[in-house]
């Protein structure tokens, strides 16, 4: 019975390692050099797409994964993209550590930088209610909760928050590029996140056969159960379409695997 109930209360207390590898999935997948000169309908998503992804840790459910792209909205007098990341456990694993997280992201509707980063998390006893603010007259970002308020950092020109840039990949193509760049901040530090475009394969998930490009994450920056786990690593699928849709995210730390798997996509351009 104890033997049980211990393995229970890992897969439930892992749930926060799964929830954070979708993030730092986003935070890690960018490119430095594309000259972005397209309006918003050229772009490769538009508002209406929802992506779900049924989130597992080793060989158990562990709950569900949706991103959004929400109409546009007018943020501050500037025209932006709304990007929703929303991040649930399921009722089994509620038990032991429940999870309700909600980002919320806005870029400028070129897709050069972000405009405004939002974050409700709830992850067992831990609640925070995140907003980070971008100042670029000055290239500064303020994290705030509420409970305090940093003092501003300094960011990069082109800073994206961590679920934009998740979007932001998806604007190239993957075919003509091998290493991937980008400066991204959470509104604690600002840094450059880089990626290596492994190889092209076919990839056959429950919900489809895929023909898609592996991408893998530099996660020297990433800290946490990364930092601590030998051989660790981060791995992302994307449709070789012009597309480029998250198919399958996988990690390897050493409380085990997290696999978020694509089990629905509407509203796909």
């Amino acid at each position: 019975m104890r033997r049980d109930s211990s393995r229970s209360n890992n897969a439930g207390l892992n749930v926060r390692w799964l929830v954070t590898f979708v993030v730092i999935t986003a935070i890690t997948m960018f490119s430095l050099s594309v000259n972005i000169e397209a309006g918003e309908n050229d772009f490769p998503f538009n508002p209406g797409e929802k992506l779900t992804f049924q989130l597992k840790w080793m060989f158990i459910p562990a709950g569900e994964g949706v991103l959004e792209v929400l109409p546009i909205e007018t943020i501050d007098g500037v025209k932006a993209y709304h990007f929703l990341l929303t991040v649930k456990s399921n009722s089994f694993i509620d038990h032991f550590y429940k999870v309700r997280d909600k980002i919320d992201a806005y870029t400028d509707i070129e897709m050069t930088h972000s405009i405004l980063y939002k974050k409700k998390q709830q992850e067992g006893k831990t609640h925070r209610d995140i907003v980070v603010n971008f100042d670029w007259r000055n290239n500064k970002a303020v994290y705030s909760t509420l409970k305090e308020k940093r003092p501003p950092i300094d960011i990069l020109p082109g800073s994206f928050d961590p679920l934009s840039a998740f979007y932001f990949v998806r604007l190239f193509d993957l075919e003509k590029k091998s290493a991937i760049e980008r400066p991204v901040t959470d509104g604690k530090k600002c840094i450059i996140g880089k990626a290596a475009v492994i190889k092209r394969e076919t990839l056959k998930l429950a919900s489809g056969t895929y023909d898609t490009f592996l991408i893998e994450p530099e996660i020297e920056h990433v800290g946490g159960v990364f930092e601590k786990s030998k051989d660790a690593k981060i791995q992302v699928w994307v449709t070789a379409d012009h597309r480029r849709i998250p198919v399958k995210l996988k990690s390897k730390v050493v409380v085990g695997s997290f696999v978020g798997e694509l089990v629905s996509a509407t509203g796909l351009k």
